[in-house]
């Protein structure tokens, strides 16, 4: 893997990631100056804000269709890359929460759901699909949510977060299809990064069993590690922190 892109960067497991993959590529300088051999990663990546730890950077909102062609000018400067993490989602902001009830569920707030916990993840794949070629290896990552899978569902509640995430989780087995069959050697997949210390999951943390709330380094260390170890059976999958496949 040569160049990772990580979508969404102004999140705060995507800023882990990048730390992660800058602290590896540091060992792997000083490897090198030891004589061993290792290569480097090459770190790009999007978002709404300006900046960004990243080699290469581009400011774009993912939620709008206008995105897909700023995103294509940017991996054709930059290079197509052979692996992707998308961090885009949302789960709350300063005016809505998760719905308890029906009458709390909103057009607006589940629109703006949608946008955030799925059309950026579309627009992102959208602007990536020309460059992918017959012999690519590209693994890709959408962050998801175990909440989304409809089988697991026992509590109800949470609409939009839960609908947005399952129909992310349904492009991501469609995306999974159409691209293997345009590049049998792609690997595409969901993952659950487990309830993380964010301002996410602040507002809900006194739920949380003890040992279940993680950090984002070790949650940005666990996705590093489904990415590294894809097999063509997750292929398609929302896969848990661990690798394990959960159910739709």
């Amino acid at each position: 893997m040569r160049t990772l892109w990580i979508a969404g960067s102004g999140s705060e497991i995507a800023k882990a990631l990048i730390e992660r993959w800058q602290s590896q590529n540091q060992g792997q300088s000083q490897g090198q100056a030891q004589h061993q051999t290792a290569q480097t990663v090459r770190l790009i990546s999007s978002g709404r804000g300006p900046d960004s730890a990243a080699s290469a950077h581009c400011q774009t909102d993912t939620r709008e269709p206008h995105s897909v062609a700023e995103l294509q000018a940017f991996i054709r400067r930059e290079g197509t890359p052979d692996a992707v993490i998308v961090c885009n989602g949302i789960l709350h902001n300063q005016q809505n929460g998760p719905e308890k009830s029906l009458q709390e569920l909103s057009a607006d707030w589940l629109q703006h759901s949608l946008q955030s916990n799925v059309i950026s993840h579309i627009h992102t794949a959208q602007a990536l699909a020309p460059f992918i070629k017959r012999d690519s290896q590209l693994r890709w990552l959408s962050l998801s949510a175990m909440v989304g899978s409809i089988s697991d569902n026992q509590l109800g509640g949470w609409y939009s977060y839960r609908m947005s995430k399952a129909a992310l989780n349904m492009f991501i087995k469609n995306l999974s299809i159409e691209w293997q069959r345009k590049a049998p050697n792609c690997l595409v997949a969901a993952v659950h990064p487990g309830t993380t210390n964010t301002s996410l999951s602040a507002p809900f943390q006194q739920n949380i069993a003890a040992g279940k709330l993680y950090t984002p380094q070790q949650t940005a260390q666990r996705i590093s590690d489904v990415l590294l170890n894809l097999q063509p059976e997750q292929h398609g999958h929302l896969l848990h922190w661990d690798g394990h496949v959960l159910p739709y």
